[in-house]
Parts: structure tokens; sequence; C-alpha cells
């Protein structure tokens, strides 16, 4: 009896902290005479075998191209899709972005992303200050049971603990911001972890000249009292500011010219705060989750930008507010692993929205204001045990969930969620994994709350359901020696019940979120897809004194239209490619590069007809999409290299890291799709029949020069520590 060995993720050291980690030890129940046992750096978990990624705070903070930012590092990773260099949306095997969930420490954040998508998950840049990240547990499939209301993905962050014996300081500048981070004791018991950051990227765009000038403000903390060696009780909060303004000087080409003309101003806000009570026992612990989490998103655009009450084409406010509680027990007993617990939440959620819309022929003034409130309820168990001398390893649990939006959601028998994962040992060092289960996961509240014209809950009277997806999943894994790993996994998942938009006919999963409020508008709960493809992962963490990893996904992401007709999402890229690799060099040197190759992505061409009228072009500022003709075409493939030097310097008391970072360093540039502008080249508005009735009178629409999107963007990190 004992416990089997467990070699962790990298743990960042220097001069000026001492770390306190925990490590959670898997109880052995096997004793044997002579035994000679080998801990590999891969850990597997008996819920997931598979579709779990664990990536060290290392790699976190060295990713070549990833600006220490969670969303960008973990395009690195099967599966995850690439999305443009001002986005961080997290695609996962095909899914949409909004079917994601994310967890600190076990307290669930609704978005991880500065200037967020209400109704998605993508933003410009991330909240999560690394500085207190220890290791991410990435699942892209096989959830266990009590991580619920995902379909596609489930990052499950483990926050560092605070210094026990000082205060210890980190100041940052890094590629967008200036970051303070303090930890350390408050007294015998408990420590904490705080930081600040602010971005400068107002005062760098203006420089440029960039038509826009965004500003971040987050904080983050972690206090955590350790009671006695069975007890303990952490406090966790998040809150992010997130302003941007127009840069109405920013207008002598026509670039900038377009993007003023029909991007809005924006104020943001959110926080999370929560409480994590844990107990252990002999066998086991139970944890209590209690947290709030807030967003506030505000946004309005006048029609060229004239602050006029004639002017105003939109004016948007809206707040989502959740109040969460969680329990859940987690016992072993002999060969057995036991979980189960509940959830319930109070969900609210307000909305006004003003928008001046071109439809059937003629401007519309679409005014509504929604209040909205309901509970939520969960409930769910896994067992798991080892079997045939622990050759075989089985995990079955099931999930049930329900709400009082509706009667449609309110019955949880109706969402229940059954799994299964096997894993068996072929050899010491060959293994192969399957999963199967179904996820549900509830509409967002922007589709919930969304009120028609006559201010009816049109989606609720369409009888709106959970959506939920059928994953099938198997592979073959093979650990040649403890710091290498080889991985084929194929995909296959069946989506139902998704949101059907009305006036697009195409299920919204498969629309790009872009900055704009997603889900908003009258669906249907008929639509249906698929995603399916295979993904090829070889990790080693030694390759001859470098730490490599490479990933390759052929995949397929397709809805079917209003023909039963399957068409590509806009995720539908088909093909991934990453090589990653990082070495260390004497005398605290680290080089490190990622090479990045993705499949062209469909896109929709502009509808030119309905565009060029006048009053359709000035409600919105800028063309509208032609939906007879979705995802019709197609870009060409694109491929980047990022590279990255660290060095570090190590003196008595204090420590300076210092980092070069420089993405696309060959300058390429990714086709993007045609846009039209209402100006000639010398910027003057041309209406092709100025003399006709005003809702007859057309622009004449002028292509804007495509030289692709791309360019090499350097940035210099450093960290001082104390």
């Amino acid at each position: 009896l004992g416990f089997d060995p467990v070699v962790t993720k990298e743990i960042l050291i220097t001069n000026a902290n001492t770390p306190y980690i925990e490590i959670e030890m898997k109880p052995s129940n096997i004793q044997l005479d002579d035994v000679v046992v080998e801990a590999s750096r891969f850990r597997q978990r008996e819920e997931s075998p598979l579709s779990l990624r664990s990536i060290g705070i290392k790699e976190i903070e060295k990713s070549p191209g990833g600006n220490r930012d969670i969303s960008k590092v973990i395009q690195s990773l099967p599966g995850v899709g690439a999305t443009p260099a001002n986005r961080n949306d997290i695609i996962v095997r095909g899914g949409g972005a909004n079917e994601n969930r994310f967890f600190l420490d076990g307290v669930e954040i609704p978005n991880i992303n500065h200037f967020a998508t209400q109704g998605s998950s993508g933003g410009p840049a991330g909240i999560i200050n690394v500085d207190f990240v220890r290791e991410l547990d990435f699942f892209a499939g096989a959830f266990p049971a009590n991580r619920g209301n995902a379909l596609s993905s489930v990052l499950d962050f483990r926050l560092i603990d605070g210094n026990k014996d000082r205060l210890k300081t980190r100041a940052t500048v890094g590629a967008s911001d200036l970051a303070l981070t303090l930890d350390g004791p408050i007294g015998d018991k408990s420590s904490f972890v705080f930081s600040v950051r602010r971005s400068y990227l107002e005062f760098l765009f203006d420089l440029i000249g960039l038509p826009f000038l965004p500003t971040y403000n987050d904080i983050q903390f972690k206090h955590k009292i350790r009671f006695n060696q069975n007890n303990e009780l952490s406090f966790i909060g998040l809150g992010a500011f997130d302003v941007n303004r127009l840069n109405l000087s920013a207008n002598e080409t026509e670039s900038q010219r377009f993007i003023l003309k029909y991007l809005p101003t924006n104020d943001q806000w959110t926080y999370t705060v929560g409480a994590v009570y844990r107990n252990f026992f002999k066998n086991g612990n139970q944890t209590l989750v209690l947290s709030r989490n807030h967003l506030n998103n505000v946004s309005q655009k006048y029609q060229d930008n004239i602050e006029a009450p004639t002017n105003l084409n939109f004016d948007y406010a809206s707040n989502e507010i959740e109040t969460k509680i969680r329990y859940e027990y987690v016992t072993r007993q002999g060969a057995w692993k036991f979980l189960y617990g509940a959830g319930a939440e109070y969900n609210q959620y307000t909305n006004y929205t003003y928008n001046k819309l071109f439809f059937n022929a003629q401007v519309v003034e679409f005014d509504y204001e929604t209040e909205l409130d309901f509970y939520s309820y969960s409930a769910f168990t896994q067992i798991s045990r080892n079997l045939l001398a622990e050759r075989l390893l089985v995990s079955a649990g099931a999930r049930i969930d329900g709400n009082t939006y509706s009667e449609q959601m309110s019955n949880p028998l109706e969402q229940f969620s059954p799994r299964i994962s096997a894993s068996y040992a072929l050899t010491n060092k060959w293994s192969l994994n399957a999963n199967t289960g179904r996820y549900y996961q509830r509409p967002a509240y922007t589709t919930m709350g969304y009120r028609d014209i006559a201010g009816n809950l049109i989606n609720k009277d369409n009888r709106l359901r959970y959506k939920y997806t059928d994953h099938f999943v198997v592979g073959v894994e093979n650990k040649p020696n403890p710091n290498s790993r080889f991985t084929v996994e194929g995909f296959y998942k069946l989506y139902n019940d998704y949101p059907f938009s009305i006036s697009d006919s195409v299920a919204i999963s498969s629309k790009s979120a872009d900055f704009d409020v997603f889900g908003a508008e009258a669906v249907l709960s008929i639509g249906e897809g698929r995603t399916y493809g295979v993904e090829i992962l070889y990790r080693n963490t030694d390759l001859w004194g470098s730490n490599i990893t490479t990933s390759f996904t052929l995949f397929r992401s397709e809805f079917k239209d209003s023909k039963e007709v399957y068409i590509p999402t806009a995720w539908d890229n088909r093909i991934l490619f990453n090589l990653t690799a990082t070495r260390p060099l004497p005398k605290n040197w680290d080089i490190g590069f990622k090479w990045r190759y993705v499949g062209g992505a469909p896109y929709t061409p502009v509808d030119l007809e309905r565009s060029s009228l006048r009053q359709a072009y000035d409600v919105t500022g800028r063309t509208y999409l032609d939906y007879d003709r979705f995802n019709s075409e197609r870009l060409a493939p694109s491929h980047q290299l990022d590279v990255r030097v660290d060095k570090a310097f190590f003196f008595n008391k204090w420590s300076l890291m210092l980092y070069l970072d420089i993405q696309n360093i060959y300058n390429f540039k990714s086709q993007q799709p045609d846009q039209y502008i209402n100006e000639d080249k010398d910027g003057n508005v041309v209406i092709e029949n100025p003399t006709a009735p005003l809702n007859e009178q057309r622009y004449v629409l002028r292509k804007l020069e495509n030289t692709g999107s791309g360019t090499v963007l350097p940035s210099i990190g450093i960290m001082i520590e104390f």
C-alpha cells in the first residue's frame, strides 16, 4: 500500500520566492514484493483518460507568440482552431466559440477575455494574469460530470498559493500592459496573491494612427486560509474594466474611415468572486463553492460619428448576473472512486436595446427592454474503477440540468447527460482509450432574453430548449519513456436542438462572433450539425535537450441549412498543424519558436444589391452578407512563424527576466474577404442616383484594396521580482 508516483508540471523558482505547492496523490491499492515504477510527466484522470491536455507554467510563460495569454497558448494543442490576430475565440474540434467553460480553483468564470463578446467567449486579450496560474487542464472531450454546460471544452485552472514566509513582489512590462503582483503571508495560517494590470494600448494605437483606442484594466486575488490539515478556505476574485473609444482624427486612409463608419464605442466591466471550502478526510474530500459573477456591457453607435439624437443607430446596455452554489463529494473505497454532487444558480439578465434596422425595404426603429430572472439546478455523479489487475480503467457518470425559464427546460430529466470512458493498457507503454457521452448547454442569455418588435420573448414562445451534442471519441496512446507521449484520437460530434436563425436560415454556431453581441435574434431549436476528424499529438519534454510539441488536426465542421444540406461553419479550417520547440541554454537563456499552418476558413460574400441601398448602408455603416450564399467561398491557407528569446538574471535578493517575442517574423499576409466602402478614393461619398427618392437611392460601393492581414509584431517583456 502507498501512493502512485507523480511528476508535477514545472514550478517557477527564482531567488526572490520560495514556492509552496500541494501535490494530489492517488492511493495505490496493490502490494507487490519487488516492482520498478516510472512516473510519467503526463497525468491521466480516471474520468477523462483521453482528450485531456495539461499545461504547466513554463509552457505558458515562455510560449512563442503567446505573450503570456492563455487563449493563444492553447492554440498549439490539437483540435484548437485558429482565430484572427485581434481575437481570442476558443474554437475546439470545430465547435462554436460559446461552447466552452472556465474554472479557477473550482470557481466558474463566464469569460477569460477583455472586451468579451456577449453571448460568446471571445475577446482580444486575456483577463487572467498568468502570475497566478500553476497549471491548466484542458478538456476537449470526456468531460467529468461535475463540469457542466459545455459542449466543446472545459479549461480548469489551478492557481498558486501565496508565499508563506515573506512578501514577494513582481512588476511586469508586457506586450500590451503593465502589471504588479504581490503575494505573501497573512499570519501563520493564511496567504494571499494580488495583482493589478492596466494596458497602454490606447497610447500605442494613437501613436501608430489606429482608428480605435482600447484600454483594459483588471485585478485578481486569492486568499487562502489553512485552518488545519483537514480544512481550508479560499477566496478568489477576478475583475475587469474595459473602455473602447474611436480615434476620429485617424481618418486619413480608406481603411481607417472604413473602421470608423461601423465600429461602436464600448464600455464593459465584469467581476467574479467566490469562496471555496474544502474538507479532507481519510479517503477523500468534499468541496463547497459559492460564487457570483456580473457582466455589464454598454455600446453606442452614431451615423458618421456625429452625436446627435437623430443620428443614433445603436444604443445597448445589458447585465448578466449569476449567483451560484455547488457541492462536490469525492471518496475512494478500495479500487472504486465515487464522485457526486449538486448545484444551483440564480440567474438575472437585463437588456435595453435601441437599434435601427433595414427590414422589408425600410428603416425600422427596434426598441425593447428585458428583465429576466430564473433559477437553474443540476446534479451529477461519476463512478470509476480499475479492473483486470489495473489494466482496464472504466468510468461512468451522469448529469442532469434544468431551469425555471420555461416549461421546455424545467424538467432536468429532459437534459439527462450520461457518459462513459474506458482505458485499456495493451502493454506497459501502449493504451487504447475511448469515450462517449451526451452534453447539454443552456442557450445564451442574449437569446433567452431577446424580444421581437412587439415586445414578446419570441424565443420563449418558440419553445427554446437546451442544445446538446453527442461525442464519440477513440484513441491510442504511447508513452515510450517518462518524458514523451504520442497520441492519436478520432472524434465525431453530433449537434441537435441548436438555435437556428430565422432571419438568416443558418444555425447561429455557424456564424463568426466578431465583436458584436452574439445570439440576440429570433431562433428555433432545430439546428443540426456535425464535426468529425482526427488529431495527432507528439510531446517530448527532453528531446536532445529541447521541449517539443507538434500537433496535426484534420477535421470538418458543418451544420444543416434550411434545405437540410450540410454547409461549413465559420470554423471549418479543415487542417491545423503546429510545431513548437523551446530549449534552455547556458547562463539562463531560453529560445523557442512556433510554426503554425491553418487551412483556409469559409466566408460569406457581400450582398452588393442590398448593401448599396443608401438607407440600408447608413444604419450599419458597412455592407450586408448574402446568406443565400452562406460560407460558399473559402480563403487561402495561412501560416506564420513566431520566435522568442528569454534571458534571466538572478541577483542576491531580486531577479530580472527579459524576453523578446516576434510574431509572424517573415511577415506573411493572410487573405481576407473583400470589403466595400461608399466613398471614392478621395474620401467623398458617392450616390449613384441622388435625385431619386431616398428609399431608392444607392451608393456607389468601391472595393477596398485587399493586401491581406498580418505584419511582423515584435514585443518586449520585462519582469522584476523581489
